[in-house]
C-alpha cells in the first residue's frame, strides 16, 4: 500500500524515512572528519560526497514534507496526551532536516566555492557572499541540534516499543 492509513505508514512514507535516515547518518559522519584532520576512512571515503549527498537530501526532504502534508489526514493518530509534544518534535526534526542542506549551501556560496553535486556544477564558483557565509555559520550548530533530535526520536521509538508497548515502532518498520 503506497498511501498511509490509520493503522500503518505506507510504502512511500517508510521508504523516504529510511533512505533519509541512512543518508543523514552518512552526513553526520562528517562530524568525525574533524578527528585527525580527516586522515581516516571517514574523511577519505565518505566526506568527499558530503555536498552531493546534502543536495540529494534537500530534494528528498522536500519530497518527504510534501508527501507528509498530503497524507496528514490519513496517518496514524497520536495519543492525545502527548500529541502536542509529538508534533513539536517532528516539526523540529523536519525544520532541522530542511535547514541543514540550506545552510550547507550557504557555506559553499558564502565562501565562493559554488555548489557541485554528483559532478554537476549547480552554482558556479565566484566571489564570497558575506551574508551567505554568515547564514552558513549556523550549519555546525544545527548539525549538533539535529543529532540531539535524532537521538530523542530514536529514544522515543524505543520507549513506545519497550515501555508503552504500543505499535508505534512497528508502523515504521
Amino acid at each position: 500500500m503506497l498511501q498511509d492509513s490509520r493503522e500503518r505508514f505506507g510504502v512511500l512514507t517508510k521508504t523516504l524515512h529510511w533512505i533519509i535516515t541512512v543518508l543523514i547518518f552518512w552526513q553526520l559522519l562528517k562530524l568525525g572528519d574533524r578527528i585527525d584532520d580527516g586522515e581516516h576512512w571517514v574523511g577519505e571515503t565518505l566526506v568527499p560526497w558530503h555536498v552531493s549527498i546534502g543536495s540529494l537530501l534537500f530534494l528528498l526532504i522536500l519530497a518527504r514534507i510534501l508527501w507528509a502534508v498530503s497524507q496528514r489526514g490519513q496517518r496514524p493518530l497520536h495519543d492525545p496526551k502527548i500529541e502536542r509534544l509529538v508534533k513539536i518534535g517532528h516539526g523540529l526534526l523536519y525544520l532541522c532536516m530542511l535547514l541543514m542542506p540550506l545552510t550547507g549551501m550557504m557555506v559553499m556560496i558564502g565562501e565562493g566555492y559554488g555548489i557541485k553535486a554528483f559532478g554537476m556544477q549547480l552554482v558556479s564558483k565566484g566571489e564570497g557572499v558575506p551574508w551567505a557565509a554568515a547564514v552558513g555559520n549556523l550549519h555546525p550548530p544545527l548539525a549538533w541540534l539535529l543529532t540531539l533530535l535524532i537521538l530523542g526520536h530514536i529514544g522515543m521509538a524505543f520507549i513506545h516499543h519497550f515501555v508503552m508497548r504500543d505499535d508505534t515502532l512497528k508502523r515504521m518498520l
